[in-house]
């Protein structure tokens, strides 16, 4: 099967800015299956965790460390154009470290405090910053329903302290003051199906969602291989990633979407 490649202007990008955007990264009908999935999935809407986001919202979340059969999630996780591009910002083979799918409904959901996920990361003895997150957009992203924010290029700060903030842990604030002052401020607008790319030392956080639109996004993590952490913790150690096309992955959805209905109805 013939390997995704970024060209060498993406490249350039995330290597300056700590981010990329690819339009279009998952298909019109991959899609349209993780919507209609996600929405329907009763276990995923009720095991989604809420979080303080101390602005006096909160923010709704599933995390999860493994991966499964004919499931839509772990399908995508593995879809060969997103595993490449991430081998080759990362720069070594990479392994699912967790998933997340982020439910932020209309007017009320919460904010992200500034933070870097190695900030997390990094305690979970993964000695290096070999880590990157692609977000999709299930929803359109705008700054009205708390899309994505990053400032541009602070992956270059390396590793920043990280304290409580609310119920989550955020960047030290006067070091983001000092990146707000010295780098742009960039609001990171998808449309469905859209994906962005991001470093591990990436500054970033969202806004509130004021608006009448959900913002739905699912966001695939992965490990490099030699990052491999040096004892077991939370999130999974290196386990090779089969890769699959596009037609698995939507094979997959559907199988899903089928099972799905099955107990929906029973």
């Amino acid at each position: 099967m013939r390997r995704f490649q970024l060209d060498e202007t993406q490249l350039a990008r995330y290597s300056t800015d700590g981010f990329v955007i690819i339009p279009g990264m998952l298909r019109p009908e991959t899609l349209a299956l993780l919507s209609k999935i996600a929405r329907a999935d009763l276990a995923l809407l009720r095991e989604a965790a809420s979080r303080d986001d101390g602005e006096g919202g909160a923010i709704k979340l599933k995390v999860k460390n493994d991966l499964y059969e004919n499931d839509i999630y772990s399908a995508i996780v593995r879809s060969r154009s997103l595993v490449d591009a991430m081998e080759q910002l990362v720069g070594d083979e990479v392994y699912h470290y967790h998933n997340k799918m982020i439910l932020k409904e209309p007017r009320e959901g919460g904010a992200w405090a500034w933070h870097q996920d190695y900030g997390y990361w990094y305690n979970f003895c993964c000695p290096f910053p070999m880590m990157a997150s692609a977000m999709v957009a299930i929803d359109r992203a705008t700054p009205e329903n708390g899309c994505l924010q990053v400032i541009r290029g602070s992956h270059l700060m390396g590793r920043v302290d990280h304290k409580q903030v609310g119920e989550q842990t955020g960047a030290d604030p006067e070091r983001v003051e000092v990146a707000l002052e010295r780098l742009e401020l960039v609001h990171v607008q998808l449309e469905p199906g859209d994906a962005v790319l991001f470093h591990s030392n990436l500054l970033h956080r969202s806004d509130q969602n004021k608006s009448e639109n959900p913002r739905w996004a699912f966001i695939c993590c992965y490990n490099a291989k030699k990052n491999n952490p040096y004892r077991q913790v939370r999130h999974p150690q290196y386990t090779p990633l089969v890769k699959i096309d596009d037609a698995e992955v939507e094979r997959i959805g559907e199988t899903h979407w089928t099972q799905l209905q099955s107990i929906t109805d029973a």
